[in-house]
């Protein structure tokens, strides 16, 4: 078997190979509508070879931004379209290209890799960890009231704004503008890289899919929030993803469809799970929770690297041994955090926690404590206080989310 890197060329093959794994048909593009694989890195992707050169496996890669705790961007390949054909599964097809992959982005100085599993149990043992988490979240109109604390008015209140409905077509640029602004300040957030916009691909908002768009401007009328819905199921309005750069606007706009007319309930499709709005409504158990699942994965392919590219909110000084099975590599750390930033060492010193590679990229982002790790069996700890400690250092400002489909 070979793993080759593919090029333009080898476009419809490969997008051929990976819905054959999957059981599908490609569907057929029609003329101004998008589809998810024109905005594939064709430089980036994998073929698995049989030695007759059948295609059988595929692997891609897309280049996006990952912004960390601290509100600090850096690269992040996002892998995607990873597939074996059934007549090949089991046969080391997967973990050929994975290693190859890996193999392949650290040679590229990637020191982060991230993606969405389509099964939980697959990835872990790539060293792959669940880093953000998210939710759907269903509310009955007609329990729909919110009775939000009242808040004393100070100089410093901004001056309202107001939401604009607008179609899906009459706001490219809004969308894209506004997006990038949110996912900049966002823990978890990857980039939505222009050419994904200008093609449509990907799903709602950036796909052509018809949909009206609740577009929040400030005091000034500059665009600064958006939620894109459609209304497809009977009487249920469907919120795609809510975005907002604060509390105040992202009210603002649930108010807004939470009062749409003519329909039974209204469904946010992708909220992290500490969503506020539960929280505002009148009637608290009105939110209904369904679909809690983890969203975006990742891979740290630098321990180093990683760990002092984020922002850290407490100092302090942990001995992390670091297990990478899967690249047959166990490697022990000394992290050391002062006045926000990290510096990370090999040592010989005696190690205050345990613990496998993918569940250093879960608690990487801040989203998941060590301590819960710790009782999970994930994560062993040495000594005494030192799962405390290790909370306190990488909880970050905001809880991570990603709303990103790739």
């Amino acid at each position: 078997m070979e793993i080759r890197p593919t090029t333009d060329q080898d476009l419809a093959v490969f997008v051929d190979t990976f819905h054959a794994a999957l059981g599908r048909f490609p569907e057929t593009p029609t003329e101004g509508a998008g589809v998810w694989w024109s905005a594939l890195e064709m430089d980036r992707n994998l073929l698995a070879m049989t030695t007759d050169g059948r295609p059988v496996g595929t692997a891609g890669a897309y280049s996006f931004e990952l912004t960390l705790p601290g509100e600090i961007v850096v690269p992040a390949a996002g892998v995607t379209a990873v597939g074996v054909l059934p007549s090949h599964r089991r046969q080391g097809v997967l973990k050929t290209m994975m290693r190859h992959q890996l193999s392949e982005l650290r040679a590229r100085r990637d020191f982060l890799s991230v993606l969405l599993a389509s099964e939980a149990l697959i990835y872990r043992r790539f060293g792959y960890g669940p880093a953000t988490h998210t939710q759907r979240l269903t509310v009955p109109r007609h329990r729909a009231t919110l009775a939000l604390p009242r808040a004393r008015a100070t100089a410093d209140t901004p001056a309202p704004g107001s939401v604009e409905l607008l179609r899906r077509t009459e706001c490219d640029e809004i969308l894209e503008e506004v997006y990038d602004r949110y996912r900049r300040a966002q823990p978890g957030a990857l980039s939505r890289p222009h050419r994904w916009w200008a093609l449509r691909a990907g799903q709602p908002p950036i796909s052509p899919a018809p949909r009206y768009v609740a577009v929040h401007r400030d005091a000034d009328g500059v665009p600064d929030g958006y939620a894109s819905y459609s209304v497809d199921e009977p009487d249920t309005l469907t919120v795609d993803e809510t975005i907002a750069p604060d509390e105040a606007v992202s009210t603002a706009l649930a108010r807004f469809v939470l009062g749409h007319d003519l329909v039974s309930q209204v469904v946010f499709k992708h909220v992290p799970p500490d969503h506020s709005l539960r929280w505002q409504l009148a009637d608290f158990r009105a939110g209904r929770v369904s679909d809690d699942t983890d969203w975006l994965w990742v891979r740290l392919l630098d321990v180093p690297r990683a760990l002092t590219a984020r922002g850290w909110f407490t100092d302090g000084e942990l001995v992390l041994d670091v297990d990478d099975p899967f690249l047959g590599e166990h490697d022990r750390y000394l992290l050391t955090v002062r006045d926000g930033e990290a510096d990370c060492v090999p040592t010989d010193r005696e190690p205050d926690l345990s613990l496998d590679v993918s569940d250093l990229a879960s608690v990487y982002l801040g989203g998941t404590a060590p301590s819960t790790l710790v009782r999970a069996g994930h994560i062993q700890a040495h000594r005494q206080g030192a799962a405390g400690l290790a909370d306190a250092l990488f909880h970050g400002e905001r809880s991570p989310h990603c709303l990103h489909w790739f």
